[in-house]
């Protein structure tokens, strides 16, 4: 009988290297289609995972169970050139398309409840299940820029809270209702978009440098002496460079007391992942790199620039009369920092209180309680009546 011939030798094969770290955590994800969500279910008892600011990993609340969040290590966080940008904005290829105030509802894969996304929000909790819902069509959409960075949270639920309550109960005249935030307001992490600017400049200026002198005037009774300011011509060139240069891109936000956290370390941000925002709020941005840039970054330019020159021309007075400014460098990087947001509606008003999500520092504003301002009035008059009648009758 007739043998088969031999087969050849199977060559050794080499080891399939392991999926990338970013791919990794893209099968960590469940991906929904229809309603072009994602999720993130625990693989060992099927809960949803959420971020945890403690660890800096996914946390399951159910089991335990604990995910670490790896990096791409050859991954870097990119800047963009301002001037492209604009001219991105002004062909209409990105923008705000999209998001601009509508409603977008989905349902939850877990549970089957319906959750509607307002507005810019990209990432919430299903209200009947808790279970982190990011939505995809906003973040991976090509009319709209791509996130480049996030600065993870740090400050957990308890130390929040903990910040706050020391806030609150700190505002002597607050009303006593204000207080009992826990029943009155809504208290939740949240990711606000930002852009980080960068510039480098060159002005040159032309001015007057002010140095102070006195004189002595006048004779006998009427001599005094008088100090007067000697005015000389000023102008030169200076240079500034700005880096990390934070501004809040989100509307419906008390800008002022959000700038009261700053510094943010911006040289801190890794390259943006949905693991981090997961069972956190998160919005995308509601104003153009273009718009921030003319509205809010440029004033603040334009005042570190005029420190300089001033400076630059010394003395004790300084005038300026022109200057022109130049970039050499302008760019910008779309980025996610973190806080938590308390907001209490209170007199038909809503009062919002900010605590960053990285140094737990507060600011916020507060309502105050007239009938304590009115007690703490009659108080004092009361103290005065009495010091008064006591010096009175000593005399």
């Amino acid at each position: 009988m007739t043998q088969p011939p031999p087969l050849p030798p199977q060559e050794p094969q080499p080891p399939q290297a392991p999926p990338p770290r970013a791919q990794q955590a893209a099968d960590r994800a469940r991906q929904h289609v229809t309603e072009q969500t994602r999720t993130y279910p625990c693989g060992s008892c099927g809960a949803p995972l959420a971020f945890s600011p403690e660890r800096q990993d996914l946390s399951c609340r159910s089991c335990g169970r604990a995910y670490p969040i790896e990096l791409d290590p050859s991954a870097t966080v990119v800047k963009h050139d301002l001037q492209t940008a604009m001219a991105s904005i002004a062909s209409g290829a990105v923008g705000l398309a999209s998001v601009g105030g509508d409603e977008h509802e989905v349902v939850c894969q877990s549970c089957g409840g319906r959750t509607v996304f307002n507005g810019s929000l990209t990432a919430t909790r299903c209200p009947y299940c808790a279970t982190p819902i990011q939505r995809d069509d906003i973040q991976d959409s090509p009319e709209r820029f791509a996130l480049d960075a996030i600065v993870p949270l740090r400050v957990g639920e308890p130390q929040a809270r903990e910040a706050i309550e020391k806030w609150i109960n700190s505002r002597w005249f607050a009303p006593r209702e204000f207080k009992k935030y826990r029943t009155l307001g809504s208290f939740t992490s949240v990711y606000l978009s930002y852009y980080s600017y960068d510039a480098d400049t060159t002005t040159g200026y032309h001015g007057q440098r002010g140095d102070t002198y006195t004189v002595t005037v006048g004779s006998g009774d009427n001599r005094r002496t008088e100090t007067r300011i000697r005015w000389r011509p000023a102008s030169g060139v200076v240079r500034n460079t700005i880096r990390d240069l934070p501004e809040l891109s989100n509307t419906g936000m008390d800008g002022g007391r959000i700038r009261e956290l700053e510094p943010w370390p911006i040289q801190t941000a890794v390259p943006y992942s949905p693991e981090f925002v997961a069972g956190h709020l998160s919005r995308t941005y509601d104003r153009d790199p273009e718009d921030v840039f003319a509205r809010e970054a440029r004033p603040r330019i334009d005042s570190q620039i005029e420190t300089t020159i001033r400076r630059d021309i010394g003395g004790d007075h300084q005038r300026i009369s022109s200057k022109n400014t130049t970039y050499g460098l302008l760019q910008f990087m779309y980025l996610l920092l973190p806080m938590w947001l308390l907001t209490v509606n209170y007199d038909g008003k809503p009062f919002q209180v900010f605590v960053n999500g990285l140094t737990g520092e507060v600011q916020g504003e507060r309502p105050w309680s007239k009938v304590k301002i009115a007690a703490a009035v009659i108080a004092a008059l009361i103290v005065i009546c009495v010091v008064a009648y006591l010096i009175w009758g000593r005399q």
